[in-house]
This record gives C-alpha cells, structure tokens and sequence, in this order.
C-alpha cells in the first residue's frame, strides 16, 4: 500500500524534472513527471477498502481497492527502476526507510491496545499475527490457517491487512533483484526485451495459478504471492508502455492525436472498470481469481491514458483524479490503511457487532493517527533521515526489531495469563447414561481442557478430514487396523469431531476405525454451495459418490455411524437428500447408526469463556437457534430404514430454558463456534458404547 520515492519526491518538490539522473544506456533521462492523477487514484482505492471494511451498503465490492494499490505499485516501482538503475543496497534501503516506520508504530500500537483491550485469548493469536506481520509474512500465516478474507465465520485478526504489505515487500523483494540485475549485466534494447519477456511470463504464469487456486483453495488464492505478481505485473507493463508513450506523443504531431484520442478513451474506460467492481462485486464473488482482471487492467488503463493528459483539455479522468480532495486521501493513504483495521476490530471485540454508520465514524476517527503518523514518522524518516544506504537499512532493521519484541512480550503474558499449554489433558470418566455428565464420583476441578487449549482440542487423525479440493478419502484407518472387523465413521466435519469416542467403541471390541469424513460436506445427497469457493461444492458430489460406491463394494463393517451437520439446504432437501443415501446405504447390508447433531453456539465459546475470565456460567447461548429439526430423529427416516438413532442434545442443553451452556460439569463443551472438543468426545464414549452398540 505504498507509493514510490519518485512520485513522492517529486509531490514533495512540485518539481516536474531531474535531469541529474542517467540511464543504462549512459544518456541523461528526464525522470518522470509528477503525476497527480496517481496520487488521487490511490485516494480513489483507500477510500474504497475503507468503505468496505466499514460495511458501507453501496460498496460491496470495495476490497478490490488492494488489487488497485498492487497495479499502482507495480507501474511506479518499474518506472523507478527503469529510469534509475541502482544499487540493490540503495533500493531496499529507500523502501525499508518509506515501509516500515510507520508499519512498525501501527504494530507496537495494536499490541498495546490488544494487551489493553483483549481477552488473553485473543491476545495470543494477536502476539502471534504480530510477529507474522512484522517480520513481512503475515500472508503466509493467514494462508496456513485458512482465512477466509471475505468470509465472516470468525472473528478477523486487528492485523489481518497487513497480508497486503507482506505480498507487495515479497514482490519489492523479487522485482528489484529481477531488474537490477538484469540492468547489471545487459543495457539498452536487450535489457528492455529482456524486462518485458520477465515481466509477462511471471504475470501470466501468476494468472494462471491465481486463478486455478480461487477455485480450489481461497485463502491460497487469495493471501499467496504467487497468485498476486500479475497484478503488479499488470502495473509493469503499463510503466515500460506508458513510458513508450510519453516519449512519442509530445514529437508525433497531428499524427499522435488518434492515440491520445483512444487514450483519453481509454482512461475512462478503465476508472469505470474499477467503479463498476467497487459497487457490483461482493462477498459471494469467486475472488481474486478471473474476477480481479476487472479491477487490475482498469487501473492499468487509467495509468496507461496518464501521458494524454496534460494535451486532452480539462475533461479527461486524470484532472478528475487530480481533484484535492482525492489527492488528499491518497497523500494519507499508507497510513489511514494500516490505522483503520485495528481500530474496526478491537472496538468489535470489545462491544460486539457495531453498525455501519459507527464504523464509518471510527474509520473517519483513525484519520488521526494516520496524519501524525504519516507528520511525525513517514515524513522525517523518509525525507529528513541520511540517504546512505546504510542509514536505511538500520532505520528498517529497527523497525523490524521493535515489534517482534513487542509480539513476543505480548504473547508471554498472555500465555501466563491462561494457564497451562503443555502435559496430557485429564478426561474425567463420563456418564453411561443419565442426566449427568460425569460418572459418579467424578469431579472436575477447573476448567477442562483450559481455554490455553481449548481451541486447540481437536480429535486424532486431523489427515483423514480431506481439503475442499479432494473428491475421495485416503486409507485412515485407527485401533486394530488389521481387524476383519470395523467401524466406519462418515459424515462431514460434524462426524470427524467423534472420532475419538468412536475409537473407543472400536478398541473394546478389538476392532478397526475408518475414518471417511470431508468437512463441509453433507452425506445426504443435495448439492451445496461453498462459502469459502464462492461457488458450487462439485468436490462434495463427488466424494459423497465415491464414499457410497466404497462402502458398496469393499468389505462389509460391523458398523456405519453417520454424523453432520444440520443445516444444508431446507428441511424438505434434507429430507429427500437423507432418502436417497439411506437407499444406498441400507444395501450395503450393515447395522446403521446415526449420530444427532451437537447443539451450534454460533460464537467462539473459548474466546467467550476467555473475556469472561473462564466463568461456567458465562457464554450461554440461545435454545432456538442452537438445534434444527432433524429428519431421521423427527422425520420417521430413523424408523423405516432400522437406524440406531443417538441424539445427545438434551444432555448437553438440558433443560427447557431459553439458553444453552457452554460448560457443563467444568467440561468446555466447544472448541469454536460449532465442533465439540475431543475431551467431550471422549467423555461421551461410554454414551455411544451404549446408545450405538448395546450388548446381549
């Protein structure tokens, strides 16, 4: 989200040139005219991500303002280093010193308000997003946990924009090494040839591989640098074209009027192109993916139309990007962007859910901290500190130092905060039946497991629940896995949360545990959509086929146990989806046996349980929205194909108040917002022993 030393110099100055530089071919070249309209477009894109991480209604598709700071980046970048071939020591150096103060400061300041603000909870991850974000990776670690940028299941880090610096510093990185060595060892046309023939197969193999990971993996899509060069390719080839253009068109006479005609066109074209994505793209479109051709060669066209401008008269975009105003929002642009986010999300983690209309009020609010920073940091340290390349690199180093620091200190205290990390957890023995959870006898004496742990309590075997993209599962198999004998665990994610208390209905009985789980995935046959794809879940059909063509065809178990979640579709699919796969299911010729829904809290309980200082009685959540009818345990299915039916939601709601706990018995009940914890699993297995296998 920055802008390059030559433009800002140059807006600093108001000069138009600098004769004092020389080009690779050793000929003294002009360096580039200020351009206003940049300076306005880049307000365009900040006030665009800002309406949109305000929840503005109009702008729904304001996020593809990133994609227009990464084209921005790309054009200014290669400019600069076309015109200005310089050491690589001088380059990272001038960006260290514009980057990374100002980030450093936001950094340090959002743990303090974290620390200040946060449950330890929060705290923790925040420590550990920080350190992500200032040592520049930030995307990389949102790629790992599988963020969904547009999705809004759970709560977003304060720092979760920094993933954007961290792809443009990947790109600086790999770009100023491309062309300054190529600068180094060719000149003239071959170096030019050579930048041009770099620049398109990186960008069109970034296409491709952006748009094939949009459809496949969304967060790789989305946060990977890979999958975002094109854009800033898009940028490049846009510089060493434009560069073309401003060169011929002031010689070319009345010969060049036709081209700054299309040019002038041009421009207009591409600001309704980015205008058009801004308001009509939205949270459910597949994004970056093709999509964001949209968004990128609209601002390339608007950059490429820049030389027409000052011989086109008053009406063409770029004296309407030059307006103060906008130039304004672009001057403060770095900074506002980097202010804004940790502002929305601590004020929602502290208060709740907040209209839009507040929102917009403490993005206006962050404004202020942006100009100090921007006053007080950007400016001195890029303007007033010593050019040597040493001098940057010490500024840029500090700045990195700093907040590890602060991360690590932040992530201590918290870790103390919440208790023990480490050691097994103490599963206390579970009722058979009953009311009661616990057997008699059993006590639990603080919170198990701690909320240290809590959200880190997942079932064995993580491997067998496979990625969106698969369409078969792998050989998981647990207990005695060269038994004749087993049990077959199938379902979405719902089902793999069981995994350990059907493992202990196995090991008593000396028999195998395989594991057919795809999260996400209904086994009732109905077609889904794919929130985190933005499109049709094709993957689920196909694993669901392959899944019931296995269990038909291999050896018969002992026992299928079906297990999901309750709420594809509408009751009446549901119910004819459960139809057709019991159809199939039932000549198979094994027992069957159904595993009801758990109750949903539809928040993170440990996060909850956190703010509240880990008090059982906190975090309760509403009765009505927690359970939806089910068709095999209210629809007659359970009854007409024989399904053993084990419905455990009574136990862990009990009662018939209004609200459901999050804790029962000092167990922590949930690990997020809707998948129990393994210790509750395996509390329950006495239960499914019982309720799925009754002996005699």
């Amino acid at each position: 989200m920055t802008d390059d030393a030559v433009v800002v110099a140059a807006a600093r100055s108001e000069r138009a040139t600098d004769l004092g530089q020389l080009t690779a071919t050793g000929e003294p070249r002009k360096r580039a005219a200020f351009r206003p309209d940049i300076e306005g477009l880049r307000g365009v894109a900040v006030l665009a991500v800002l309406a949109f991480h305000s929840a503005v209604p109009a702008f729904t598709g304001g996020y593809v303002g990133v994609d227009v700071f990464f084209v921005i980046s790309g054009f200014l970048i290669t400019g600069l280093l076309l015109a200005r071939p310089i050491g690589l020591r001088d380059f990272a150096a001038r960006r260290a010193r514009r980057i990374l103060p100002a980030a450093a400061v936001v950094l340090v300041a959002t743990a303090l308000a974290g620390g200040a603000l946060l449950d330890p909870l929060r705290g923790t991850d925040l420590a550990r997003d920080l350190i992500a974000s200032a040592g520049q990776f930030a995307n990389w670690r949102f790629v790992g946990q599988q963020t969904d940028y547009l999705g809004a299941e759970r709560d977003p880090s304060p720092l979760q924009h920094f993933w954007s610096l961290g792809v443009e510093n990947q790109f600086y990185l790999l770009w100023g090494v491309l062309l300054l060595g190529l600068a180094r060892y060719l000149t003239g046309r071959r170096r030019t040839a050579a930048i041009a023939v770099a620049t398109t197969a990186i960008g069109g193999v970034s296409l491709l591989l952006c748009i094939r990971w949009t459809a496949g993996s969304a967060p790789l899509g989305y946060f990977s640098t890979a999958s975002r060069l094109w854009e800033f390719a898009a940028g490049a080839c846009a510089a060493m074209l434009g560069s073309t253009l401003a060169r011929w068109l002031p010689r070319a006479g009345r010969s060049g009027r036709p081209v700054g005609r299309a040019l002038r066109l041009l421009g207009w074209v591409g600001a309704a192109a980015v205008l058009v994505a801004v308001l009509h793209y939205d949270r459910n479109t597949p994004y970056p993916g093709s999509a964001a051709l949209l968004p990128v060669l609209g601002t390339a066209a608007v950059l490429l139309a820049g030389p027409a401008h000052r011989a086109l008269g008053a009406t063409d975009v770029g004296r309407l990007l030059a307006a103060r105003p906008l130039r304004a929002a672009g001057r403060l642009s770095y900074a506002w962007y980097l202010w804004h986010w940790p502002v929305l999300t601590i004020a929602q983690a502290r208060y709740g859910a907040l209209p839009w209309t507040t929102l917009v009020a403490l993005t206006a609010a962050s404004a202020l901290p942006a100009w100090l920073t921007m006053r007080l940091v950007e400016q001195p340290l890029r303007f007033g500190s010593s050019p040597a390349p040493r001098r940057g690199l010490a500024v840029g180093a500090s700045a990195l130092v700093i907040p590890l620091i602060a991360g690590l200190v932040l992530g201590g205290g918290t870790v103390r905060a919440l208790g023990d990390t480490e050691g097994p957890v103490a599963v206390p023995a579970g009722a058979v039946d009953g009311p009661a959870l616990l057997a008699p006898g059993s006590r639990v004496l603080s919170l198990t497991p701690s909320l240290a742990r809590a959200r880190e309590d997942f079932p064995p075997g993580r491997g067998c629940e496979i990625p969106l993209g698969a369409d078969s599962s792998p050989r998981c198999l647990f207990g005695a896995e060269n038994s004749p004998d087993r049990i077959v665990l199938v379902g979405d994610s719902h089902a793999g949360q069981w995994i350990s208390a059907a493992l202990a209905l196995a090991e008593q009985r000396n028999w195998a545990l395989e594991v057919l789980v795809k999260p996400g995935c209904p086994l009732a046959t109905l077609t889904v959509r794919n929130n985190v794809l933005g499109r049709t879940f094709d993957e689920c059909d196909r694993w669901r086929e392959n899944t019931l063509t296995r269990l038909a065809t291999g050896p018969g178990p002992r026992l299928i146990v079906m297990a999901g979640l309750n709420r594809y579709g509408s009751q009446p699919e549901r119910a004819e989806g459960w139809n057709r796969t019991l159809d199939r299911l039932s000549a198979v010729g094994a027992p069957l046996a159904y595993l009801a829904d758990t109750p949903m809290p539809g928040k993170d309980i440990p996060t909850c349980l956190a703010a509240s200082d880990g008090r059982s009685d906190a975090c309760f959540f509403p009765r009505e929205t927690a359970f939806e009818q089910d068709p095999l345990v209210d629809g007659g299915l359970a009854e007409r194909y024989r399904v053993r039916v084990l419905d455990l939601g009574p136990l862990l709601c009990p009662g018939t108040g209004p609200d459901c706990p999050a804790v029962l018995e000092g167990v922590v009940l949930y690990r997020d917002a809707g998948h129990i914890t393994d210790t509750l699993a395996r509390v329950l297995a006495p239960r499914l022993d019982q309720g799925l296998l009754p002996t005699g």
